[in-house]
């Protein structure tokens, strides 16, 4: 199968590569390595997993045009194996419902009583750079906890082992 060459197709399977391979990093850890605490973005690879597998979910209600589902709790202490049940769950989804519609299509989300508008080339967008940003603190995590060699992440990578999708 060739590699997608669309920029919304590669944003997509770039993200959950990588985030794939974060995850199987995390997998070799221990309990406490998962919860250590580090003063970085969301504080633990899990709290900050936890947090792009909930935005991953609600911005997939946003592009399925669902009500949302509940936020995932980060108070759960979830094994890095239950993370990648619930990550590729939530991968899955929005691959889903990614192109369900134009990429200029207007979705709504309601936030604390506050409707915003957003197209949904810039909810894809948005997802998929939202989980480079916490993906860079989580190898920074991984490379205080001593791993090494740190997990490929980038997009170059990515396109080196041949566009997995």
């Amino acid at each position: 199968m060739n590699p997608p060459t669309n920029p919304a197709d590669i944003l997509l399977a770039h993200d959950r590569w990588a985030t794939g391979q974060v995850l199987d990093a995390c997998a070799r850890l221990s309990v406490a390595q998962l919860h250590t605490r580090f003063e970085i973005g969301l504080g633990s690879l899990h709290d900050t997993l936890v947090h792009v597998i909930g935005a991953m979910r609600l911005w997939a209600d946003v592009l399925g045009l669902r009500p949302p589902r509940p936020w995932i709790e980060q108070a759960s202490r979830r094994s890095a194996a239950e993370l990648r049940v619930l990550y590729d769950e939530a991968a899955a989804d929005l691959a889903a419902v990614a192109f369900a519609g134009p990429m200029d299509q207007p979705l709504q989300r309601e936030r604390q009583g506050v409707v915003s508008t957003y197209t949904r080339g810039a909810v894809l967008t948005h997802v998929t750079t939202h989980g480079m940003h916490h993906r860079a603190q989580c190898l920074n995590m991984l490379r205080h906890l001593g791993v090494s060699p740190l997990p490929p992440s980038s997009v170059v990578e990515w396109s080196r082992a041949g566009g997995p999708v």
